[in-house]
């Protein structure tokens, strides 16, 4: 079975997705994150057809600790940040790490 891509946060973050063909999303308007952004989230979590959920960094702000660390910690499906210019932000060669395992941009020696 193939999974596809979830895109979780505003209309706004979520339409350039919808446009490329992400079919997989939930909209959580800006002024609604603290109450409806975790309940978007776990949805995701538990859609068996999901491999991949991708955020701002910034929303992971309005997430609950316990949300927050069970898509942290999720390895299926695995989290991707994008945006963002904190030190919280992710890179995206620790995230590809993460999500495959091995080190893809590794220099040898």
């Amino acid at each position: 079975m193939s999974q596809e891509i979830a895109v979780v946060g505003s209309p706004e973050f979520t339409t350039g997705f919808r446009l490329a063909g992400v079919r997989a999303f939930e909209n959580v308007p800006d002024d609604e994150k603290d109450e409806k952004l975790d309940d978007a989230v776990e949805r995701t979590l538990d859609d068996e057809g999901v491999g991949i959920i991708v955020m701002h960094d910034d929303d992971l702000d309005h997430l609950s600790r316990g949300t927050r660390d069970a898509v942290e910690g999720s390895i299926e499906p695995v989290l991707v940040t994008l945006g963002g210019s904190g030190a919280g932000s992710g890179g995206l060669r620790d995230q590809i790490k993460r999500a495959i395992g091995i080190d893809l941009m590794e220099e040898d020696d």
